[in-house]
């Protein structure tokens, strides 16, 4: 419970530097990933309506945060894309928590690394596996 809680602690400190609420967050974070995507793909990701999507990508647009750009090949879409000056920012926010993660693994010896993996995978299919059970 103490790491999930300082966890969510910080994602609001990022979303407070940011200017953005959790949904703005949980879209920048996923257009990091894959760099671009439809409205209705973020749509998913958020598990929300492309109306209550629409709203958020217009607060990130008018944050300055994304910009919707024609899709290269379907008139009738757009692509979402993360401003690089936010993606720099986010990074930067989050740097305190990427470099100390660095050095704990630096730390550990390559069988340490290997247990903490296999520990974090099955974590991970925990996770998911609550997530398949609650659809």
């Amino acid at each position: 419970m103490q790491l999930l809680t300082v966890q969510l602690q910080f994602r609001h400190l990022v979303q407070h530097r940011l200017g953005v609420d959790y949904a703005g967050l949980s879209t920048m974070i996923h257009l990091a990933q894959v760099g671009s995507a439809t409205p209705t793909a973020i749509a998913g990701i958020l598990e929300t309506s492309t109306a209550a999507t629409s709203l958020v990508l217009t607060r990130l647009e008018t944050s300055g945060h994304i910009s919707r750009q024609p899709h290269p090949t379907d008139r009738r879409k757009v692509v979402v894309e993360p401003a690089r000056a936010s993606l720099v920012a986010a990074r930067e926010h989050s740097r305190p928590v990427t470099d100390g993660i660095d050095q704990l693994t630096a730390a550990l010896t390559p069988a340490e690394r290997a247990t903490v993996a296999t520990f974090l995978d099955g974590l991970v299919r925990v996770y998911e596996q609550a997530l398949r059970d609650r659809r």
